[in-house]
């Protein structure tokens, strides 16, 4: 029979597949059920040609996966060890190998798999959360009804871009047929759009800085400041605002839609900017946790944003962090009132102004609150013309327990409005701390045109150190210990100064008075153009190194009246500037270079520490002088230090007003002028050294500045006799202080 034969067939010789009958199931005649029988005995016979199944021993599994770990790809040397070693054949080997790396390779993807999953999910849901706020906004019209559904995504590019364009242009015609109408002698039309009759758009020219470079003053005052007429006096007039912000006006309900969308993609671009490290960011050469922006990163992680820098831009980018004492609550609420965020951080923010409040406070607090703000930043110098911004400020509360404040520029809005500055995602991330403190993160990154700048600060200027992050921090940081200083308990200790400052009161009168006295000095430093003060035009008795500026004085308790010069100048110092600040606050070598205490001897009546630093106090001086006046005379200074720079400001003040501030009386109603110093280092410090501005090598850039009374009668004309003077006391100044300081000068 065919199934004995082929039962029968002997696997265990070397007889080939091509010696058994290929047709054996057709001789056999039969149909059906005997040809699937063969083909099943074919089967079983095939099967007794295949190897058995070997299964590995748990102690080759424990020892391929041991060997497995430090080296997934032996080669053939490596495998015939093993296989000696295990007992295995040296193909058992590879295979194993082979099919352990197919095995981790799966797990791997369907790991990252999963947490890509994970992550989509979670951006699906943000996307989602964002719409449904974006979509219930209330109609602008009526404040309730239908809901605005403008989203980012909903619409293209260039309806946007078209909608906000043909915005522009129906103000542009209000300007115009409005500006015609004067010429006509009626208006053509009510202009319902602006809240005040600005002209335009007109933008600053480099007059406007009252510094032109190299430093030179504008040959002409512009818009009637002042002129020298024929008697070589001086007609003064109302200043008029001539800068950017006569142009900032309260956005459109287009552009207010518009800025809500760019607050709310900038705001999550800022966070990440605060959180990642390398290779976004990299260290500086000042070791005290500075980061410094790679840029060419930035575009790639972050390539819509506000649109690429500006031709002829500088980019200046920076992140510090620092601990300070103050809760996070108060610091938001400092920061979201433009007039206290202004006070606090007097010596960066000239002057601030909230233009529009987009969204309030909710909940009591300022979560979700924005406002579209005008400011002009400073360097207390006027050869650095200040930095003017129009932008929006958002404050959240995040999930994770932490305030974020963050502002992002509005220049785009402004078809007409030169730029000459604008902030890219800025401000800071505040996490709360225990005992009443907080970690600031603080990210600053702005392009802008300093063409403007002198050259011997564009070293300081260009390195981000004269604007940058870390000089925000350094001031917050200073401040919170002032603030901390000024609500502090006073424990008597019978000093000299027990005797002057009694009370807590008198402190507290006395601190504040210093803090209106450093707010007015730096009005009268920097290159501000919106200070009320008039820069006067070169001529006879000034000289082209000092920025002599002035102003009438009338009805302010703070100041006396009468015509006040404020004249300023800085200079190069080869000196570090810890030994310059040193100096300056020594009273034992003031008469070196103080005028009004010339021929005097100083005396310390009363001392109050504000800061860490020894340098950081508010004192009470008394003049000890040859003449009656100059015993009479009190002097109050304040000096301050921090990383970025040094500050020694003092004003003269008589007895009596002092006594009613030690009294704890209103020190709103002393008038004072101040006049000082301020001490900036001359560029980046050249070795990696913390504290390079206090401690290092380095020269120093010191600016001089006086205010001063030239006539008690407000409408009195200024003579160029009074504009030299000033000018000579200030030039011999400098000349005092250099032959001191570098007497091989």
């Amino acid at each position: 029979m065919i199934d004995v034969q082929v039962h029968s067939l002997d696997i265990s010789n070397n007889t080939s597949e091509s010696d058994v009958p290929q047709d054996i199931g057709t001789k056999s005649g039969n149909s059906g059920g005997d040809a699937d029988h063969a083909e099943q005995d074919e089967d079983a016979n095939n099967s007794r040609k295949r190897k058995r199944y070997h299964r590995h021993t748990q102690h080759q599994i424990q020892e391929l996966e041991a060997y497995f770990k430090d080296c997934p790809h032996p080669d053939d040397k490596q495998r015939k060890e093993l296989s000696r070693v295990l007992g295995l054949d040296p193909l058992q080997i590879k295979f194993w190998f082979q099919n352990k790396r197919t095995q981790m390779k799966n797990q791997h993807e369907r790991h990252e798999n999963t947490h890509l999953r994970a992550e989509n999910e979670k951006f699906k849901s943000e996307v989602m959360r964002y719409r449904e706020a974006l979509g219930n906004v209330s109609c602008p019209n009526c404040g309730v009804g239908q809901p605005q559904r403008v989203l980012i995504n909903e619409m293209s590019f260039d309806e946007r871009q078209l909608r906000l364009e043909n915005a522009r242009l129906r103000e542009e015609i209000v300007r115009i047929t409005s500006e015609a109408g004067r010429y006509v002698g009626r208006s053509l039309f009510q202009n319902t759009t602006f809240q005040n009759n600005h002209n335009g758009y007109n933008s600053p020219t480099p007059a406007d800085f009252g510094v032109l470079p190299p430093y030179s003053t504008p040959q002409s005052v512009v818009d009637g400041g002042e002129a020298f007429n024929n008697n070589n006096e001086v007609d003064i007039v109302d200043h008029q605002d001539i800068s950017i912000m006569s142009s900032m006006i309260a956005p459109t309900e287009v552009e207010k839609q518009f800025i809500i969308e760019l607050a709310l993609v900038a705001m999550e671009e800022f966070v990440q900017m605060a959180h990642m490290k390398e290779p976004l960011w990299f260290s500086s050469n000042i070791d005290n946790g500075t980061s410094l922006l790679n840029e060419e990163e930035y575009f790639r992680f972050f390539p819509r944003g506000i649109g690429p820098r500006p031709i002829g831009f500088n980019t200046e980018a920076s992140r510090d962090t620092a601990i300070v004492i103050m809760n996070p609550i108060n610091l938001v609420e400092i920061l979201m009132e433009a007039n206290h965020w202004s006070s606090l951080f007097a010596n960066i923010v000239s002057r601030a102004s909230t233009i529009d409040v987009l969204s309030t406070a909710v909940g009591g607090n300022y979560n979700g609150a924005m406002q579209v703000i005008f400011a002009e930043f400073q360097v207390p110098s006027p050869q650095v013309p200040t930095r003017e911004c129009y932008f929006v400020r958002y404050c959240k509360h995040r999930a994770d327990g932490t305030w974020a404040v963050m502002d992002v520029s509005l220049d785009q809005i402004r078809a007409g409005a030169a730029l000459r500055c604008r902030r890219r995602p800025s401000g800071c991330l505040i996490q709360e701390l225990p005992n009443g403190c907080s970690k600031v993160t603080w990210v600053e990154h702005v392009e802008v045109d300093d063409t403007l700048v002198h050259n011997i600060y564009k070293p300081l200027v260009s390195s981000g150190l004269a604007f940058g992050a870390q000089r925000w921090v350094a001031t917050l940081d200073r401040q919170c210990e002032r603030l901390a200083s000024a609500l502090a308990t006073y424990s008597p200790t019978n000093s000299v100064t027990d005797m002057v400052l009694s009370t807590q009161e008198s402190r507290r009168s006395m601190m504040k008075l210093a803090e209106r006295m450093v707010n007015s000095f730096g009005s009268g430093v920097s290159a501000s153009v919106g200070n009320h003060w008039t820069t006067l035009a070169t001529g006879s008795g000034t000289d082209e190194n000092v920025r002599i500026m002035t102003r009438k004085s009338v009805d302010d308790p703070g100041r006396p009246p009468g015509v006040v010069l404020s004249a300023a100048t800085s200079f190069w110092l080869p000196v570090p500037p810890k030994m310059v600040f040193d100096y300056l606050r020594d009273e034992s070598r003031r008469t070196e270079w103080d005028i009004l205490s010339n021929g005097g001897t100083i005396q310390e009546m009363a001392h109050i520490a504000n800061g860490r630093e020894t340098g950081n106090c508010v004192s009470l001086l008394k003049v000890h002088g040859q003449t009656e006046s100059q015993s009479n005379m009190l002097i109050l200074q304040e000096c301050s230090t921090d990383l970025t720079g040094s500050f020694v400001i003092y004003a003269p003040i008589d007895i009596n007003s002092m006594n009613v501030v030690l009294n704890g009386g209103d020190p709103d109603f002393v008038a004072l002028l101040p006049s000082g110093f301020a001490i900036l280092p001359d560029g980046p410090p050249a070795g990696n050294c913390r504290g390079a501005y206090n401690d290092g090598s380095g020269g120093s850039l010191l600016t001089v500045a006086f205010q001063i009374l030239v006539n008690s009668v407000p409408t009195a004309r200024l003579s160029l006799g009074s504009v030299a003077t000033v000018n000579n006391l200030i030039s011999c100044t400098v000349d005092r202080i250099k032959g001191s300081l570098f007497p091989e000068a």
